[in-house]
């Protein structure tokens, strides 16, 4: 048993903000990151939509969610929910005092 999860490899998992829930067992979360500009070495924001699935709904608008890559469910998913790390009225108070 152990055998199969090494040779399956480790899959990558993601942290990101609910930005829609309008489709149906679909979400779309906006993965954002820091990268170093090649040249000028200035950080540069950078951000990625990304489609994952959600079965029961659970995710709202504006939570901060885990994903986890997975086998192509779709044509645009390719990453499924993995838990909610915090409610989106947890996430807008704390960026409100800070």
């Amino acid at each position: 048993m152990s055998n199969e999860v090494s040779t399956r490899g480790r899959r990558r998992k993601l942290q990101g903000v609910v930005t829609s829930t309008k489709m149906q067992k679909t979400i779309t979360v906006l993965w954002q990151r820091q990268v170093r500009h090649q040249r000028f070495g200035k950080f540069v924001q950078r951000h990625t939509k990304l489609h994952a699935h959600d079965e029961q709904g659970t995710a709202k608008v504006g939570d901060l969610v885990e994903i986890m890559e997975t086998r192509p469910i779709s044509k645009m998913k390719r990453w499924r929910l993995v838990r909610v790390v915090r409610t989106g009225s947890d996430v807008r108070h704390t960026a409100a005092t800070a």
